[in-house]
């Protein structure tokens, strides 16, 4: 059984329970006599914890004498009236029926004294097999599980860091540049004659082969001549220079290789080939500033105004990238004594969670879609790593936040969602019922939250001005790379980033 239907299931008898305590909602209700339980817990690691739970005969005998003197005055067995056979009749006839309903409410009620008796701090359901449990005609009931917890640590202390915080000066050759990158989601593609250049788009079909297997083929795709492309499992830094004055027709082969983190072992880390077939070249022209475009795009009253619009937006990411920066530093501070394994089958299940939080925050900050895929690819890549790292920090920032009883509010998440509603130009309804339907709600408040917790530990430190460019990486969120929603093994996904358009297709709305 799964572990959604094992949660069913204990709801389903739960509800049951529940019923038949409100319809004696009226009478004095008499306090529940406390099961006798033993209680083992193992710790595979930080993060498991194996449950072994025995409950007394005693307790199962009452639990089955209360039932079935429940049962007996209206059940029903062939040759009797109702509620006149004899009691031994009864059990024969409704063992297995009252065997399942009793280990339903013992389940339960053991679970809940569990919790009140013990501390854990569950981050899943319990894994149960209700198959596997049963009741014993003898002896004790014994069940086990395995759980989920918040791991156990030291709080590390987090007031009076030292901050680097990267500063940079916005200057009118980032405003050209950026203008320029904007531009082009409005331009129009126009065939080239003559062979590619950088930032030319290029329709082509992708081959990755390992030996003599053919791993994928894609169909056409569009991407932008660039230094690096950026696919889900792998990134091929070389493909701007092995494309490089290419012509409809041309073939180019290179080795590229793919991601340590695939779950492929056999293929993890390998180089395999990869054939790009080019069926088109095509470049951008830059759509002309007129007052018609201008208003259309933004209601901007001249060239002048764009640009300071431009330069706002530029300003915007920076100052992003400066707060992640920052925040990786009081990451590495707070984890550096985070040695706690985390078990794989948590760090799978939140993978796909992790990613659609970065994404999440990416597009409430305004970046484009295009750098936005990149990120993804990228973090996919390292998608398990990310995320242990991604949970360490998120376990440490929840426990600061409990300490300093920081927590997240209805207005907190109508800030938000205002935010990414207005960089996505659509209503915030639909911003909040596009959340829920993808149950993401709940990644939004933890964004939320471990945002006002850094803020709180920011405010207690020590910050430090210091020019950007002798801190701050090059990271995938920039010009450099051309990201598709596409797999080498064949995994295509584009699900996370809603393609970049261009010329007619573009949204006609300033993307900042």
């Amino acid at each position: 059984m799964t572990e959604s239907e094992n949660i069913e299931a204990l709801e389903v008898t739960d509800a049951d329970q529940a019923t038949e305590d409100q319809g004696s909602a009226d009478q004095p209700q008499e306090k529940k006599e406390p099961l006798t339980l033993e209680v083992t817990v193992a710790s595979p690691s930080s993060c498991q914890r194996h449950v072994t739970i025995t409950v007394s005969r005693q307790d199962v005998d009452r639990y089955l004498n209360h039932e079935f003197d429940d049962l007996a005055p209206k059940a029903e067995v062939p040759g009797f009236r109702p509620g006149r056979a004899p009691r031994k009749l009864v059990v024969n006839r409704f063992k297995e029926h009252v065997h399942q309903q009793i280990k339903g409410k013992l389940l339960m009620d053991s679970l809940a004294q569990l919790s009140e008796e013990h501390q854990f701090s569950p981050i899943s359901e319990p894994e149960l097999d209700l198959n596997a449990i049963e009741i014993p005609d003898e002896g004790p009931m014994t069940f086990e599980f395995d759980l989920e917890v918040r791991p156990e640590f030291e709080l590390p202390e987090w007031r009076g860091l030292t901050i680097e915080k990267p500063v940079r000066e916005i200057t009118e050759a980032d405003v050209d540049e950026h203008l320029r990158r904007v531009l082009q989601r409005y331009g129009r593609l126009v065939e080239r004659q003559g062979p590619a250049e950088s930032d030319d788009f290029l329709t082509v079909s992708m081959e990755f082969a390992h030996g003599d297997s053919v791993l994928s083929q894609s169909d056409a795709v569009r991407v932008q001549l660039k230094p690096t492309l950026s696919l889900q499992d792998a990134s091929f830094e070389g493909f701007g220079e092995l494309m490089k004055g290419v012509v409809a027709g041309d073939v180019r082969e290179a080795q590229v290789t793919i991601s340590k983190s695939v779950p492929d072992t056999e293929l993890a880390g390998q180089s395999v080939r990869a054939t790009f077939r080019v069926d088109k070249v095509e470049h951008v022209e830059l759509p002309h500033l007129s007052a018609a475009f201008l208003d259309e795009i933004g209601g901007f009253e001249s060239e002048a105004e764009l640009r300071t619009a431009v330069s706002g937006a530029l300003q915007r990411q920076h100052e992003y990238r400066a707060s992640q920066n920052v925040r990786q530093q009081i990451t590495r501070a707070l984890t550096a004594t985070a040695t706690w394994d985390l078990p794989p089958t948590l760090l799978k299940r939140q993978a796909h969670r992790e990613l659609r939080r970065a994404v999440l925050e990416l597009q409430s900050q305004g970046f484009p879609n295009e750098v936005i895929q990149a990120h993804a690819n990228q973090l996919q890549q390292n998608i398990l790593d990310y995320t242990a790292g991604a949970l360490k920090e998120h376990f440490i920032l929840e426990r600061i936040a409990e300490d300093e009883k920081i927590d997240v509010n209805d207005d907190d998440f109508d800030q938000e969602i205002e935010r990414i509603a207005d960089q996505e130009d659509m209503p915030p309804r639909r911003v909040r019922a596009r959340l829920e339907k993808r149950g993401e709600m709940d990644a939004l408040r933890n964004q939320i939250l471990e945002s006002k917790v850094i803020e709180k530990i920011v405010s207690h430190a020590t910050v430090i001005d210091t020019p950007a460019e002798k801190i701050m990486q090059q990271q995938s969120l920039d010009d450099n790379t051309a990201a598709v929603p596409y797999s080498v093994l064949g995994k295509r996904d584009a699900s996370e980033i809603p393609e970049a358009k261009h010329g007619e297709e573009a949204s006609k709305k300033l993307p900042t």
